[in-house]
């Protein structure tokens, strides 16, 4: 199945008109037909399947045969994450969190990032383009890179969790997750010192993903796959 992506239709609609860039997608590149069966989500959880009554290469027109709306995960899982030096291995994150069912990602600016400016646009296609490939319904929200500090200062989440390398006592990830948990992964160089007293002051709990050093865009996967295994248990 190809899935396409619009997010302005919700459950009532009897006709989806498809956006300029989806519809230049089915009609131009896809070369779909009017009459050919076609599947949209929202990214809000809504899938339709439909056919396509007009392949104008800037306004599709889908009409609407049915409709599934898939309930939202049980957990909510949200990763502030400092993005990587090499901005290949973080895309990497953003497209295999986005398959495996990530639902919020902050890029984070720390003391020791080595990427201090992101390509928000590029980020958001990524992240679409995986839950296009891997069908999922949800599309992740991606947030604007946001200072250490004003994130920890900001964060209202009761679960929240920080991922560190230091030799301090940690609990394990997997036994301490919850219905709504929000967990900090750290650059190249993990977090200063005073950034991980900074979290510990504000509730955050320090939190073991491996008994192995694992590379950012690495502890990110390992976050996001234990969240999801704890969840289908």
């Amino acid at each position: 199945m190809q899935l396409f992506y619009d997010s302005n239709f919700n459950a009532i609609d009897e006709r989806i008109q498809v956006g300029a860039e989806e519809s230049r997608h089915i009609a131009k590149v896809l070369r779909k037909q009017i009459g050919d069966n076609v599947s949209i989500t929202n990214g809000k959880g809504l899938l339709v399947e439909g056919i396509l009554r007009s392949n104008h290469p800037k306004k599709c027109e889908i009409e609407v045969l049915k409709r599934k709306q898939s309930n939202s995960p049980k957990t909510y899982l949200h990763i502030a994450i400092a993005p990587t030096k090499a901005n290949d291995r973080f895309e990497w994150f953003l497209e295999k969190s986005t398959e495996i069912g990530i639902q919020e990602i902050t890029p984070l600016l720390c003391d020791h990032s080595e990427r201090k400016v992101i390509k928000w646009e590029r980020y958001q296609k990524v992240l679409l383009s995986a839950m296009k490939q891997s069908l999922n319904t949800f599309l992740p929200k991606l947030n604007n890179l946001t200072p250490f500090i004003d994130f920890v200062n900001s964060s209202l989440d009761t679960n929240k969790l920080i991922a560190h390398c230091e030799n301090e006592p940690k609990e394990s990830l997997s036994k301490i997750l919850s219905s709504s948990n929000t967990i900090l992964i750290g650059p190249e160089g993990d977090f200063s010192s005073d950034e991980i007293q900074l979290a510990l002051s504000k509730d955050f709990k320090a939190v073991s993903l491996s008994e192995s050093r694992l590379r950012t865009e690495t502890a990110g996967i390992v976050a996001c796959h234990t969240t999801n295994l704890i969840q289908s248990l």
